[in-house]
């Protein structure tokens, strides 16, 4: 009965996650977003005007590296919104000397306390951008191109409102670094493909673009104002629709953000963006949540069959065709994203990844205490 019972569920999740990477995942390795940039056929006087929106807290450092990348866009019509949230540090200092060489940078500065997160500050800036397409980023990202907002921008038209964008994490040596990677590369994989494939459930602010018309008729972030985070996700979660969504992946598009140094800096950055699950549409953490549970059983499962059954033989042809599937899946998946050294480390975290589930289980039962949206 047992023996029965546990071959069951290692056998189910093994099939439920062959069919997510053969049937879902597979459809972004030959996805094909937007033409080359030669072919986009826009003259300058076609092109819609776009405020970039940077939100900061003291990111003084950050901001004296790379807000120039922001700035030096090759694009015809554009501004900088950057809001200074209550900075102690130079950042103030910063802004004003960007703003002497740029006309198109607009800091804004807020002084005032507010609830904890980033919402407020994003709100104050997207108020004061002057014109209705946002592109959204954070102070500690770059882009990878000058011609980020040109690849972003050319998603939007006709019926799409939304371009989900790509913010890979910087490379650094050290086990902690790969794992960052691995795991944002993980989460890419997932919302790209099923944005893909109809079903759009998130956006990562560091590389997202959307009318300002459509956050309006949203009544911005109201629904989820009690959260310090969500601001990306949640937002995108509830206006998005399989027409009106679409992804780029064009390498130039991609936005690279500083990772965390420390495993308690990445802890507390994770535990902020995982509260915002649960407020996701019923559908989505339906789908997600097989998606996690197969995974997990898919392991565990097996080896407590194994151990129960002495089945091995089974087991191990069960792992092995999961294994061949995300090894073959996943490597044009890296290319695309521009990350095939991970590749050689993709089925050792895959199940090094269990821990993850371990490790933040009790973020997504208890909450998140953390107050500060400085990630």
């Amino acid at each position: 009965m047992v023996s029965g019972i546990l071959a069951i569920v290692f056998i189910g999740a093994t099939i439920v996650q062959l069919l997510f990477w053969l049937l879902v995942f597979l459809r972004l390795g030959t996805y094909s977003s937007t033409p080359p940039l030669g072919e986009l056929n826009l003259s300058d006087d076609q092109l819609p005007p776009i405020s970039v929106v940077i939100c900061g807290c003291n990111e003084a450092d950050n901001l004296s590296k790379y807000l120039d990348r922001f700035l030096a866009q090759d694009y015809p019509f554009f501004e900088v919104v950057v809001v200074n949230d209550n900075s102690v540090d130079e950042t103030e200092k910063i802004l004003l000397a960007f703003q002497k060489k740029y006309s198109i940078l607009h800091p804004v500065t807020i002084a005032e306390q507010h609830p904890p997160g980033k919402k407020h500050a994003l709100q104050v800036g997207i108020a004061a951008a002057k014109y209705d397409l946002l592109l959204l980023s954070d102070a500690d990202c770059y882009p990878s191109s000058p011609h980020w907002i040109r690849h972003m921008q050319s998603l939007i038209k006709d019926e799409v409102l939304i371009g989900l964008g790509y913010s890979p994490y910087e490379y650094r040596n050290g086990f902690l670094n790969r794992f960052i990677r691995f795991e944002a590369i993980y989460t890419a994989i997932q919302y790209f493909s099923f944005s893909i494939v109809g079903m759009p459930y998130m956006g990562v602010g560091r590389n997202l673009i959307y009318h300002k018309s459509l956050y309006q008729q949203q009544q911005g972030f109201s629904t989820h104002l009690d959260l310090a985070s969500g601001d990306d996700d949640l937002f995108v979660n509830a206006v998005a629709t399989g027409k009106n969504t679409a992804v780029q992946l064009a390498s130039e598009s991609f936005v690279f953000t500083i990772p965390k140094m420390t495993w308690g800096g990445y802890y507390h950055q994770k535990t902020r963006h995982l509260t915002t699950g649960t407020r996701y549409k019923p559908l989505h953490q339906m789908v997600l949540g097989m998606l996690s549970a197969s995974h997990f059983f898919h392991y565990v499962g097996g080896l407590a069959w194994g151990l129960y059954s002495g089945h091995w033989s089974i087991v191990l042809i069960f792992y092995l065709a999961r294994a061949t599937v995300v090894a073959m899946v996943s490597r044009p998946i890296l290319s695309r994203l521009k990350a095939l050294s991970l590749w050689p480390w993709m089925l050792p975290l895959d199940l090094i990844y269990l821990f993850y589930y371990f490790v933040f289980a009790p973020v997504l039962i208890i909450g998140n205490p953390r107050t500060s949206w400085k990630h």
